[in-house]
């Protein structure tokens, strides 16, 4: 992009001190006191108008709205121009088949297709389409030839102590064949004082080799997904500015943080703040370093890919200073948490957040990011950490060129962009709110939200109060005389009782709020000492470990803990499963046979616990009902006490095989511990392998074909990718708006209808209409994988439209993916009603209470609707990014008066309603509908500016892009 080809502001271009070479447009001096006093994060949304001021896509008068913060908050749009964009692969595929499938439509208009490719950087990791297919360890009792050093092996990675003779484990016997029971290299990492005990020393653990299950999962994820993983290929060869990292490397977020982050860009010498926008609500994890970012959806940041930027209300931002140290005991997690409920509390929605005070100085840059993560939890736009000395320490600490880091806080200290803080002037806030971080305590989040924060001192009275509680956000309702119901069950020769509050999920995830290593470390080290005190996760349980990055595999195993968390039948059955989202997403092993039986047979509200960000009902497993939020050490530990029914501080975690009771606080790790670990391994040299191996690539990526053609070769056969429909009626210029006459309505909905309800991330279950298509094409069961993987394909992605199993429509009166077709009165699959409606030529809308479309942002929660023939949704309120997508695709957000609703409005959802549209429509214009039972009402038209007008009138953004290339 030419920056500065006719800009309304060249005459503000300066060059660095010391390098002629490099030159920057100088804000501050554009509008004095009053930029001195703007917060940072509006300072980088000032400086990307300023350098992007055509006085087209961006006018004179934006510049000087966003100047004029303090009096133009909330009450005026400006556009934004990210300098990059960033995609995983579930909701980067469909933006990259609708490329293809744009230079199809161009093509069809006259146009040249080659022109469809994105203005900016467009980064996409292949990182969703991971499954635990394997996971377990093989643990040998081999001899223990010449002491037993398997570490020249390869098989184990010892803790940093000197070397050693110590009896195998103090005083007691090993089962392995240690000669004189002794060893000679590093055993004083098992010593503990159970005497006569038989067990089996470390080098006696002989799990497979890391890489080999790694390699496995690898090998079935490229089998499983060979369509979409060389379309990918494809895409990265013809389309410009698209690097594609492959499978195996990492998760988005932490390759994000780790490689393509570059906090200062420098395109054409010219230097400007880093910034992005991806399709991902978590993409604002990179906010903890000094990047302004935020997850937008699939149909925007494709606008944003085709060089035309966001609209957004100019934001309040809300300073939130944090004080205090934070407790010994807390992990990030926690503290992140803590901030979550607190926000949420406060009301952050739509807003954005800048932290400052003296507490922000002592939090690393992976705690910034931990925190940073969680901001859609509690509903902000983005949560911002300025740049600062940490934010340079940790640069070249990852080596960063010192070259570029010495122009890069150069530049930043010129645009007053660098925070100081005992000198800098403070900035002025629209809300400053206060957070003690000493006051924030070990939580987790659940049993189904993430923002419903449970200190862990409480856990046990809280779930209880969940079984009593009616069937809500926190309740169960599960009557007083089973709750105290247990199940027997027999697996791997012995009998276990399963009951309430039993988990059977239990899964170490190191993404998002967990790339810390702080947190990964303290997990490893509560294993440890979990395997010293002799402790097991009974064998039932789905454990797993999936770390975010290669990254977090090289300092488990340099730290000498990774073994204790790959350890079976000592304390986490678990292995390095591969790099992906895996459990967070749903893409859980199956449960064994006799824990679905017991569940189904007690109906027991068992429990899966993780260290993921996404916790809501049925997104593990659907007979999972309760899942809980947790940091790993605290995922580890229930994991050992099998239940989350338990008080740590009064109960013991297990028994050992003396008798003795272990608590939880005789082996949690201390703050020094975990510190000491992490400052002697997480390296310079890890990050040098993690960009070597995004920019090697591996075998598999490295040797699979692809095509390299102008157009896609679509494969008519093909189950994963498919030509979808959006532009089969593209005209042109567009059709005048027309009325929604006489529509009925599919769906009548409640309250917090999440895009999980709406698009399910899950596997494909058996009896839904997407199993049934898949069927017909000759698939079996083992061969559907997951929704999420099969998004290019949107005869699937409609079918799995609203058929969450735990979707509950009012219509049926109870949880389940059906509703009533009306004109016939029969009960069907949302699809079969939706497409019997449309064979009948009937326009379809949906009824909806508050905050419609919350959780993740997803483009197929609205372009599934849009497929089923929704021509309009109506709720109390809406999940801002939701909103923004349903324009986008082309369908009508309305919304209730205030104070008014559904019930209130005596609607029953079975009317037939209509609607017709003025010539000319405004932001929040009224408009009125009647029914077909004579009643009649007004509704807002949810639309916030004249941009979001002129896409719904082109039948949605890509319609629009797709003329402007013809």
């Amino acid at each position: 992009m030419d920056y500065l080809n006719r800009n309304t502001f060249e005459y503000l271009i300066e060059t660095l001190s010391d390098n002629s070479h490099k030159k920057f447009f100088n804000v501050p001096k554009l509008g004095g006191t009053k930029y001195d006093v703007l917060p940072y994060s509006i300072r980088v949304l000032l400086e990307a108008a300023v350098r992007n001021c055509d006085g087209f896509l961006m006018k004179k008068e934006d510049v000087m709205n966003i100047l004029d913060w303090k009096t133009k908050q909330s009450n005026v749009e400006v556009p934004f121009f990210p300098a990059r964009v960033l995609l995983q692969d579930f909701t980067g595929i469909p933006a990259m088949v609708d490329f293809a499938a744009m230079r199809e439509a161009v093509k069809t208009l006259g146009g040249d297709p080659k022109k469809v490719h994105p203005a900016c950087p467009t980064d996409l990791t292949v990182d969703h389409s991971l499954q635990i297919d394997f996971s377990k360890c093989a643990i040998q009792n081999a001899p223990n030839p010449g002491g037993g050093d398997l570490q020249k092996a390869g098989k184990l990675s010892p803790l940093k102590v000197q070397p050693k003779k110590l009896p195998c484990r103090g005083q007691t016997t090993c089962r392995g064949s240690c000669d004189s029971g002794e060893l000679s290299r590093n055993s004083g990492m098992f010593s503990s004082q159970i005497e006569n005990t038989p067990i089996l020393c470390p080098f006696h653990l002989q799990p497979v080799p890391e890489p080999e299950t790694v390699l496995k999962n690898q090998e079935v994820e490229f089998g499983r997904n060979r369509e979409r993983l060389q379309f990918f290929k494809w895409s990265s060869r013809v389309f410009k500015n698209v690097a594609v990292i492959p499978p195996g490397t990492g998760m988005a977020h932490q390759v994000n943080l780790e490689y393509l982050s570059r906090v200062v860009f420098e395109e054409k010498n010219l230097l400007f703040p880093d910034s992005v926008v991806g399709t991902d609500s978590h993409i604002t994890m990179v906010n903890g370093l000094g990047i302004l970012g935020w997850g937008v959806g699939g149909i925007e940041t494709e606008a944003v890919m085709l060089g035309l930027p966001i609209s957004l209300t100019l934001p309040e931002v809300v300073g939130c200073e944090l004080t205090g140290p934070s407790n010994p005991f807390v992990t990030s997690i926690d503290i992140v948490l803590g901030i979550t409920k607190h926000l949420r509390q406060v009301g952050v929605a739509g807003k954005f957040v800048e932290f400052f005070g003296n507490g922000v100085s002592q939090l690393s840059i992976v705690d910034r990011t931990t925190i940073a993560n969680m901001c859609p939890e509690y509903g902000a736009i983005l949560s911002f950490f300025p740049v600062d000395n940490v934010t340079l320490r940790h640069l070249e600490h990852t080596g960063f060129d010192k070259t570029k880091l010495e122009s890069m806080k150069k530049y930043l200290k010129a645009v007053k962009l660098f925070q100081n803080y005992e000198n800098s002037s403070k900035p002025e806030y629209s809300q400053v709110i206060q957070i003690n971080l000493n006051s924030i305590v070990p939580s987790v989040s659940g049993p189904k939200r993430p923002q419903d924060r449970v200190a862990v001192t409480d856990m046990k009275n809280d779930f209880q109060a969940c079984l009593n509680e009616k069937v809500g956000f926190k309740g169960f309702q599960v009557a007083v005389e089973k709750q105290n119901d247990t199940v027997s069950i027999h697996y791997e020769g012995s009998e276990y009782k399963l009951s309430h509050g039993s988990v059977v999920i239990a899964a170490v995830i190191s993404c998002t709020n967990n790339c810390n290593p702080s947190v990964m470390l303290a997990a490893g080290l509560l294993a440890k000492k979990a395997v010293e005190a002799g402790l097991r996760v009974k064998p039932y349980i789905r454990t797993s470990l999936s770390p975010g990055s290669g990254m977090v595999t090289h300092y488990l195993s340099s730290s000498g803990v990774l073994p204790y968390l790959m350890t079976f039948t000592i304390v986490f059955y678990s292995h390095t499963v591969g790099y992906g989202c895996s459990t967070c997403v749903g893409n859980t092993a199956p449960l064994s046979e006799a824990v679905l039986n017991a569940v189904k047979q007690g109906d027991l509200i068992t429990c899966g616990v993780l260290s993921g960000n996404k916790n809501f009902e049925g997104r593990l497993c659907d007979c999972v009902r309760a899942n809980y939020l947790a940091s790993p050490p605290l995922v580890v530990a229930y994991a050992i006490a099998g239940t989350v029914n338990i008080d740590f501080q009064t109960e013991p975690l297990g028994i050992d095989p003396t008798g003795k009771e272990i608590y939880l606080h005789d082996i949690w790790p201390s703050r020094e511990e975990v510190h000491q670990i992490e400052e002697e391994n997480v390296i310079l040299s890890m990050f040098k392998a993690l960009k070597e191996k995004v920019e090697m690539g591996n075998k598999r990526w490295n040797s699979l074909e692809a095509p390299d053609s102008v157009l896609f070769p679509w494969d008519l056969k093909s189950t994963y990718i498919r030509c979808p429909s959006f532009f089969d009626k593209l005209t042109k210029e567009p059709t005048a708006l027309q009325p929604i006459e006489n529509a009925h309505v599919l769906l009548y909905l409640g309250d917090s209808v999440t895009t999980d309800h709406i698009s399910p991330a899950g596997s494909i279950a058996r009896s839904s209409a997407a199993a049934k298509y898949l069927t017909n094409r000759g698939l079996t069961p083992r061969e559907f994988n997951s929704y999420g993987a099969r998004r290019g394909n949107d005869a699937v992605m409609t079918r799995g439209t609203f058929a969450n199993i735990k979707l509950f429509n009012k219509f049926i009166g109870k949880p389940a993916p059906k509703t009533i077709h009306f004109p016939s009165g029969q009960t069907l699959d949302v699809f079969e009603a939706a497409e019997l409606y449309q064979k009948e030529g009937i326009p379809l809308m949906i009824l909806a209470g508050k905050k419609y479309g919350s959780g993740n942002s997803r483009d197929w929660a609205a372009k599934g609707p849009f497929l089923l023939g929704v021509k309009a949704v109506l709720a109390e309120s809406y999940e801002k990014i939701h909103k923004d997508h349903l324009i986008g695709i082309g369908i009508a957000p309305l919304q209730f008066l205030p104070g008014e609703n559904a019930d209130s409005l005596g609607l029953s959802g079975r009317e037939v309603f209509s609607l017709i549209f003025p010539e000319e429509l405004s932001p929040g214009i009224t408009l009125n509908i009647k029914t077909s039972t004579g009643k009649a009402f007004s509704v807002i038209a949810s639309f916030e500016n004249d941009v979001e007008i002129t896409l719904y009138k082109h039948g949605g953004l890509l319609n629009f892009v797709a003329r402007k290339f013809s």
